[in-house]
């Protein structure tokens, strides 16, 4: 009976182990394979070892596009976080007792439901340098006399993504940490504004920690995307990183790299590394940021470890005796 039960067990957790290997790991382990291999999407895989993760250590372009790609993703991460904070501040401040949560829950995270392909279109005809709305409004107020290339120049082009990173993202934060804030009971903090805290105290002391575990996975899930970033850039150009390749983001690069130049072999190599390099930052990062957790969880598992053997030892010289 407990063998049957046991089939039925595993026969409802296999489609969960069929998907995981069909879509994770077979792809995974396919482009190890493709990485040690000179391929153009077509005629025989010549296994050439590991000549293509030698050669992204020479290829000057993977630089350029490793630094454009966090360039983009630090500006981004730090107005999401910011903003978000801000929000939070005046959504869970007492005072202010600001009302329809909901509704603005729905438009600050609207952005997150449209496509990039839209988004990347409209931003084109904002940022248009000769007819984009922007800069005929900034003519009109008498802030600019000349147009500025919001999309042409590589450091204006560079910080526009941001932005539209920025926004597209910084409502579904919001939505994150307000949630982890409303665990925290009303009186806390009306007792904080009894005491006279400030609202940066609130913020340090109250605020922060119950976001913090929020913060964390927002900040590497923030990583993870960063590091692929590919739509927006990829769309509001040539479709190359133009201009001057500052928006060369490393999965641009990698796209182009097999669907442009057909040398399929490098391409997985580049986005095998980048696997690793993400894994690495996330690990590093989780370490980093969890260091009081990690020491506590080591110190109980070392304590138990020693009540167990005082345990098995008594338990042993109770049974000779």
């Amino acid at each position: 009976m407990k063998k049957i039960k046991d089939r039925v067990g595993y026969l409802f957790i296999s489609p969960f182990f069929l998907v995981f290997f069909l879509f994770n790991a077979y792809p995974i382990f396919f482009t190890l394979y493709l990485s040690m291999t000179r391929y153009k999407g077509y005629g025989p895989k010549l296994f050439i070892g590991a000549e293509n993760f030698m050669l992204i250590f020479k290829d000057p372009n993977v630089v350029d596009a490793f630094m454009n790609t966090i360039k983009i993703w630090g500006v981004n991460i730090v107005f999401q976080v910011f903003l978000a904070l801000l929000l939070v501040m005046v959504f869970s401040d007492i005072k202010y007792k600001v009302k329809g949560l909901g509704f603005f829950r729905v438009i600050f995270y609207l952005p997150n439901l449209i496509a990039a392909a839209t988004i990347a279109l409209v931003f084109v005809k904002l940022l248009d340098k000769d007819y984009g709305v922007l800069n005929q409004f900034l003519f009109s107020i008498g802030w600019i006399n000349e147009s500025i290339g919001w999309l042409t120049k590589p450091i204006l082009a560079q910080m526009s993504v941001s932005g539209i990173q920025t926004w597209m993202w910084f409502g579904n934060s919001f939505i994150l940490f307000m949630a982890s804030v409303q665990a925290v009971s009303k009186e806390t903090y009306e007792a904080a504004a009894i005491d006279g805290a400030g609202r940066f105290q609130v913020l340090k002391n109250i605020t922060l920690p119950s976001i913090k575990p929020i913060l964390m996975y927002v900040m590497i899930t923030g990583l993870i995307g960063g590091l692929q970033l590919f739509d927006i850039p990829f769309l509001i150009t040539d479709g190359r990183g133009f201009p001057e390749g500052s928006l060369n983001t490393m999965i641009v690069y990698i796209y182009n790299m097999a669907f442009v130049y057909k040398n399929y072999g490098y391409a997985s190599a580049l986005s095998f590394a980048l696997f690793i390099l993400i894994m690495t930052f996330t690990v590093v990062f989780t370490v980093m940021t969890n260091r009081n957790e990690i020491r506590e969880f080591l110190e109980r598992r070392k304590v138990n470890k020693e009540r167990k053997k005082k345990l098995m030892s008594s338990k042993g010289s109770a049974n000779n005796e």
